[in-house]
């Protein structure tokens, strides 16, 4: 497995415990958004990672997006369930590549 899908699936991870709509929420302002900061670089770690080993890049720039668009309490919630289900499909997409 390469660092790319390493970093989708932890992202992805991250992503779905934050679409859990009363702990996700209670973290995010819990932590004064940094959360959602810390989440954008690593969205941006993976998504140079990508680039970098030839892997699909659409779930991390979803992911950025997310980031930044999530200040917004329900579409939150909708954006991070979207981009978890991304980032798992393209970790699973990239692993059966090297298969």
């Amino acid at each position: 497995m390469n660092y790319s899908t390493g970093l989708k699936w932890i992202t992805g991870i991250a992503e779905a415990f934050l679409a859990i709509p009363i702990i996700g929420g209670a973290i995010v302002i819990g932590t004064g958004y940094n959360a959602l900061f810390i989440m954008f670089i690593l969205h941006a770690i993976t998504l140079l990672l990508s680039i970098r080993e030839g892997q699909g890049k659409a779930a991390s720039i979803l992911g950025l997006f997310t980031s930044v668009a999530s200040v917004i309490p329900v579409i939150g919630w909708f954006l991070h369930l979207i981009t978890a289900g991304a980032l798992f499909v393209s970790a699973i997409m990239s692993t059966r590549n090297r298969i």
